[in-house]
């Protein structure tokens, strides 16, 4: 991308342009994959975190969305003329913020994608709505009602298959992947989340549902089948923890990783430097860099030991 092409407007928009021109023209049609958000912020020299708020606009506007086993493709709804962007100018009267729960959780979802749940309001949303804050208590009691619906219209997003791959190993490969690639299109997810004090959202726990149904055939008692649907979802939720806290640290000091190391690589020289942590120094740059990679290593050790337990028993 050009310095010219940089200075048209904000960068996320500009991606998000390019991207929807592609759809516009046929180029992408419905059904076909986008390009992930790691390959957008490699195609445009950008952050992680730029990346993932040009995805998060192509989501708002209806253009894309997530799909089991397919990644982002081009919605079905962009067959009809797309939504203008924000650039586009004025669009029609919006309608009242309590007249479909859906377009404020898809606001308040939009915000979280772009900036942080820490970003999402009930003032903030009334303004992106433009609507006054009490309107919206008509929708939900409370941030934190808010909060576990946006997570669980995230979760309807990705509902996994009524039987799945055959093999308990399989099928909670699938079910872990699947939460993991949702949670890396929305970097908020671990927060929004509890294990020991749950929001009782329907589509969240359809998943823990459907784990629990993966591990039936191996008759189990139910407590350890949700002790392990639990780790299950801890191992997930985990590496989404930390792939969130890389794109916030990105996103707050315009540093990819790789130029962050390169910036400190006289600081962790000299921290390793000398004969305390040997096997630290040992150890080449950037081997635990991928996020994505630790994620599949933890996870194919987690289900060998699981392996393992089963054997025992």
């Amino acid at each position: 991308m050009t310095s010219t092409e940089r200075g048209a407007g904000s960068p996320y928009r500009v991606i998000a342009g390019e991207v929807r021109a592609r759809i516009s023209s046929g180029e992408l049609r419905p059904g076909d994959r986008v390009p992930s958000i790691r390959q957008l912020a490699q195609r445009w020299g950008v952050a992680v975190a730029t990346a993932t708020r040009a995805a998060a606009l192509l989501r708002e506007e209806g253009l894309v969305e997530p799909r089991v086993g397919a990644g982002t493709v081009v919605s079905a709804r962009a067959a009809a003329p797309a939504p203008a962007g924000p650039d586009a100018g004025p669009a029609g009267p919006e309608r009242p913020a309590h007249a479909k729960r859906g377009g404020v959780l898809d606001a308040a979802i939009a915000i979280a994608d772009a900036e942080g749940l820490d970003a999402v309001s009930m003032r903030r949303l009334a303004a992106q709505l433009g609507v006054g804050p009490m309107s919206l208590y008509r929708v939900v009691a409370d941030k934190e009602e808010l909060v576990a619906r946006m997570a669980d219209r995230a979760f309807a997003g990705c509902a996994l298959p009524a039987t799945g791959p055959p093999g308990w190993r399989a099928k909670l490969e699938l079910a872990a992947r699947v939460e993991w690639e949702l949670c890396r299109e929305h970097l908020w997810l671990p927060g929004a989340i509890s294990l020991t004090r749950p929001s009782f959202a329907p589509n969240v726990m359809a998943h823990t549902e459907w784990i629990l149904g993966a591990l039936t055939e191996l008759g189990l008692p139910p407590r350890i089948r949700l002790q392990e649907a639990l780790t299950l979802h801890s191992l997930v939720l985990a590496a989404a923890a930390a792939q969130a806290e890389e794109t916030d640290a990105e996103h707050r000091t315009g540093l990819p990783l790789g130029r962050w190391r390169s910036a400190h690589r006289s600081r962790a020289g000299s921290a390793l430097d000398g004969a305390r942590f040997p096997l630290l120094a040992a150890v080449p740059e950037g081997a635990a860099d991928d996020l994505a990679e630790l994620f599949e290593y933890a996870l194919a050790r987690h289900l060998d030991g699981f392996a393992a337990l089963l054997a025992e028993r």
